[in-house]
């Protein structure tokens, strides 16, 4: 398409087939069909081929796996986080303030709140937006669509535990990745190049701006000024380079270094060099998202400008069912109205990729804050094999209580997903971060600092966000009423006020209680991180006595005569791994060692840190290249 003949909205003149229609084609179905097909054979090689019957092999894939699989981390979690938490011991985020501040009050609050943020956010953005991709591309039923993912989910989630997730990411990551390529290439020959896109994007301009009724403000519907720019105005900007600096900082410090989806990847690694390799891999790919999603989509703006770059609430609630918007069709418009058949489902079976990587991740993550954090302080006696039981119970239990979430994700902040994903995390993620960086980096930090830091953060946080809620974000079009000394703060802005009170606090707090003495805090803290002598846990008395009465109780019984069903039960949910003789003192002080052990070979250390280095470099130059 040449560029000197081009006008906005030129592709969208012509009257499309019904969206899903396009799917319906052998190429595009066998494709689809296929990539289920190895989707679940990798995920049951990886459940038969690991140890699913232990805690550590359900819920940390035995500490055993490389570098490659492991892509969802980040550099500085690789270098300065994991290897306190490898060295505490830890299977849980909760688990390690439980270590390292004593007591149970912070363990089950972060738990509790991991849940809730898990299923308000995480997993009910995955599903709607899975969601609105499925039923433009099949016009299934939005809910058939969605109990149908979730149960191929599910199956290998529940049975197979972190292995099967990891590696069914892996390949799902790949699938994402040449996919995305493609599609990618498609937009921009389409619209002739970069530099052609850089200047259609600025011209594509819906020509409904009014109906009689209303006429709207030429600001609601032209593309930003700074559209190309990271750093945008620190007043006006829609992301102003002040809060995308300090407060993009706090809520990444929260999600990629305390969030369990996250850190359990870097606690299952071989070792701290299989760790640091899966962080530079993470972070090669990130920088990829820039060019492969966001650029693409804003392609998909200059080609389908009356569906995307709506404006009027008729328009828009005729294209995507939603008034105040429909930027959330852009990607998929484009994947079903540009690629050819055969790569069109090969998009899809990517969109679906992208949606099950991501709910199986939080899925065993959620079940293992839910079993080791909550269920174990309920049945404080619970075997193993119960645990293992209990954890993928309740997975089911979550994906219920998801699927009857959809419906208000949908209506929340009148369908804006972005705003409604955003209002919650700024708000409520701050003082996470603020208690596991004092937790890590200031010793002198106290259970009660940190318990109120948490405790007033979440308040101030809860505030702001059910006044916002009840205000509502408004549009370009319809502005909030929201007072502006409330929600007149950009939530960027607002989570470093919120991180700020919630440090406070805690110092504060802190310095006014007795503090923890050293011998509590070795391997637990930055400062204490090589020490070599015997740590003494705050509440060893309490679980030694606990111990000593399982053993006390602890009577063998005699292994009952299992049938063909429950034998076959058994091998699938790798309840029956647990047979063989049980380990010596020596093997077990021997396993405890493994699952603790930060050291590294020297010249493995050397390229780690030398590869860290460059990407870092690669980094700032790409921010500086698009600031």
């Amino acid at each position: 398409m040449d560029s000197s003949t081009w006008s906005p909205g030129t592709a969208t003149t012509a009257a499309p087939l019904a969206s899903y229609e396009r799917i319906r084609n052998a190429a595009d179905i066998s494709v689809i069909v296929i990539y289920f097909v190895v989707v679940m054979a990798v995920g049951l090689w990886a459940m038969f081929s690991t140890n699913r019957g232990t805690v550590g092999g359900f819920f940390l894939a035995g500490r055993n796996m490389v570098w490659w699989p492991a892509l969802i981390l980040v550099v500085v979690l690789g270098w300065v986080f994991v290897p306190i938490y490898i060295k505490a011991g830890v299977v849980t985020m909760p688990e390690y303030l439980k270590k390292r501040f004593g007591g149970q009050r912070i363990q089950v609050y972060l738990s509790l709140l991991s849940l809730l943020l898990y299923i308000f956010t995480k997993i009910s953005a995955d599903i709607f937006s899975g969601a609105i991709f499925i039923n433009m591309a099949l016009g299934l039923d939005l809910y058939l669509a969605i109990i149908l993912l979730l149960a191929v989910t599910g199956i290998y989630t529940i049975t197979g535990g972190l292995a099967a997730v990891i590696y069914t990411d892996t390949l799902q990551t790949a699938i994402m990745l040449v996919g995305s390529a493609i599609l990618t290439g498609f937009a921009f020959n389409e619209v002739g190049g970069y530099e052609a896109f850089m200047e259609k994007y600025m011209k594509a301009i819906p020509t409904m701006i009014s109906d009689g009724n209303i006429t709207i403000k030429e600001e609601c519907y032209t593309p930003r000024a700074d559209s190309f720019h990271i750093f945008r105005d620190p007043l006006k900007g829609d992301l102003p380079w002040p809060g995308l600096i300090f407060g993009l900082f706090i809520l990444t410090l929260w999600y990629w270094c305390t969030d369990q989806v996250i850190v359990q990847r870097c606690l299952s690694a071989k070792n701290m060099s299989h760790v640091k390799g899966g962080c530079i891999m993470c972070g090669y790919l990130k920088l990829l998202p820039m060019f492969l999603m966001v650029m693409t989509g804003m392609v998909s703006r200059i080609l389908y400008t009356e569906r995307v770059a709506c404006v009027l609430p008729s328009e828009c609630e005729k294209y995507c069912g939603i008034k105040v918007g429909c930027s959330n069709i852009a990607y998929p418009t484009l994947v079903i109205e540009l690629m050819p058949d055969g790569l069109r489902g090969l998009m899809l079976s990517v969109m679906l990729a992208s949606l099950m990587s991501s709910l199986t991740s939080i899925f065993n993550s959620a079940s293992t804050l839910f079993t080791m954090d909550i269920y174990t302080k309920i049945r404080k006696r619970a075997s193993e094999k119960e645990l293992m039981l209990v954890g993928r119970l309740f997975i089911l239990v979550l994906i219920g209580v998801s699927i009857a979430w959809v419906p208000i994700v949908q209506s929340a902040q009148s369908g804006q997903l972005f705003d409604y994903i955003q209002s919650i995390t700024s708000y409520l993620g701050p003082p996470i971060a603020a208690v596991f960086l004092l937790a890590i980096f200031w010793k002198r930090t106290t259970e009660s600092g940190a318990f109120w830091g948490l405790i007033l953060g979440f308040l101030v946080g809860l505030a702001r966000m059910i006044t916002e809620f009840a205000y509502g974000t408004g549009s370009c079009t319809e502005p909030s009423n929201c007072p502006t000394i409330i929600c007149g703060v950009h939530y960027l802005y607002f989570a470093i006020i919120l991180f700020a009170i919630s440090v406070i606090t805690i110092v504060v707090v802190s310095l006014f209680t007795k503090p923890i003495p050293d011998v509590h805090l070795y391997r637990l803290c930055w400062s204490l991180r090589n020490s070599k002598e015997e740590r003494i846990d705050l509440d060893a008395g309490e679980e030694n006595i606990q111990d000593t009465l399982e053993e006390s109780i602890e009577i063998e019984v005699p292994e009952e005569k299992k049938g063909c069903f429950r034998r076959a039960y058994d091998l699938f949910c790798g309840l029956d791994q647990q047979k063989g003789p049980k380990m010596t003192k020596e093997e077990e002080e021997a396993m405890k060692l493994k699952m603790t052990d930060t050291s590294e070979k020297p010249l493995w250390r050397t390229i780690m840190n030398i590869n860290g280095i460059i990407l870092l470099t690669v980094a700032v130059f790409c921010h500086a290249y698009f600031a």
